[in-house]
């Protein structure tokens, strides 16, 4: 059975038929609107962020499967913050301050998606990206964060998650 894939990136909740969807979709005989409707019941929760979508059709069916990917690290670490974008100035100025259950949530969203099955590995990333969107962790650098989960000091956090 031969299949289209179209991968294409939204904001959250706000795919239109226009492009880069409907262009991609028009040819193959797919409903555009119920597809657009099911893309933004699946990505509601990411709004105001860029989302990838994966449009799988069986060309002989019609038939269809929507996907959606996460947003990059870095927007939904914005999004645990609040604040609309991150820091111009990361190396020098904070956007905000996040708890460490909140680095651990971003970590077991993204782990799927990681070179890494570890969750520790994966709080370590999260906290490399923490650096460069200029947002600190219960009131440290992330990179000493880092350097508290090396040395065990987050563990009860990463074993009560069930890693």
């Amino acid at each position: 059975m031969p299949k289209k894939v179209v991968k294409v990136l939204v904001e959250g909740g706000k795919a239109t038929p226009g492009p880069p969807i409907g262009p991609a979709l028009g040819g193959l005989g797919v409903d555009i609107g119920r597809i657009v409707g099911e893309i933004n019941q699946k990505t509601k929760e990411y709004a105001g962020m860029k989302v990838p979508v994966e449009i799988i059709v069986d060309l002989e069916t019609r038939q269809y499967e929507v996907r959606v990917g996460l947003p990059p690290t870095s927007m939904l670490l914005i999004r645990e913050i609040g604040v609309e974008k991150g820091s111009g100035e990361a190396g020098s100025k904070s956007v905000g301050d996040l708890k460490r259950e909140q680095i651990v949530k971003v970590a077991e969203m993204k782990l799927e998606s990681m070179n890494t099955t570890s969750l520790k590995s994966a709080v370590k990333q999260v906290l490399g990206t923490a650096v460069s969107v200029g947002v600190t962790v219960e009131g440290k650098h992330p990179k000493e964060a880092i350097k508290d989960v090396d040395a065990g000091l987050w563990d009860d956090l990463l074993k009560k998650e069930g890693s």
